[in-house]
């Protein structure tokens, strides 16, 4: 079908713009005419091992009440946040959630360092507090959470299609070709490569 023949719709929903068609195209999310329709922002939780992650898009001030109910609900006490902050966290603390703010590129691949701060805090939180949730949100919740979720489940042992695919089974459309690529070439962190907590 060509790209004349799509039909595109474009949602503006807490600052961005969500692509909708009703096909394949760039698999951001695909949208049928059915009363099944993928439900946008809809958080997703991806378990493996014993990791759980929820992958979200940015909450807004208006609705951060709903969103940390929502955290609590899923055992979540570290809130990573890779976009730009818009919203307040005093909400958070007060509920027992750290908030960090490790911001990088819309569209790109986590820094180094970035990667290094990541991975000490999954080795924090999965060691000390099993059945405990990190919660990771951009803007969409499409390309830099997944990304830094796809990183833990290549580190756990997982080859990057696998870490993809399972990120794309809850959160469609989720990583961009950019992102797709600079997964393709991820090494593992060999000073964790023996270690109990990220299996």
């Amino acid at each position: 079908m060509g790209l004349s023949a799509r039909l595109f719709f474009y949602l503006l929903v807490k600052r961005s713009i969500y692509i909708l068609d009703r096909g394949s195209f760039w698999g951001v999310v695909n949208w049928t005419m059915s009363s099944s329709r993928v439900a946008i922002g809809a958080p997703a939780l991806i378990e493996h091992k014993n990791m759980r992650f929820l992958i979200t898009d940015r909450p807004t001030s208006s609705n951060l009440t709903t969103y940390v109910q929502q955290l609590k609900r899923h055992n979540v006490k570290n809130l990573v946040r890779v976009c730009e902050p818009t919203y307040g966290t005093e909400k958070l603390q007060e509920e027992g959630i750290l908030v960090k703010d490790w911001v990088f590129s819309d569209g790109g691949a986590p820094p180094d360092s970035l990667i290094k701060d990541w991975l000490n805090l999954l080795e924090v939180c999965f060691s000390n507090d099993l059945g405990s949730c990190i919660a990771v949100h951009c803007v969409a919740g499409l390309g830099r959470a997944p990304v830094l979720v796809a990183v833990a489940l290549i580190e756990s042992g997982l080859r990057y299609e696998d870490a993809v695919e399972l990120i794309r089974t809850k959160r469609r459309g989720a990583i961009n070709a950019k992102q797709l690529a600079f997964l393709a070439t991820y090494q593992r962190n060999h000073k964790r490569r023996n270690k109990c907590v990220i299996q």
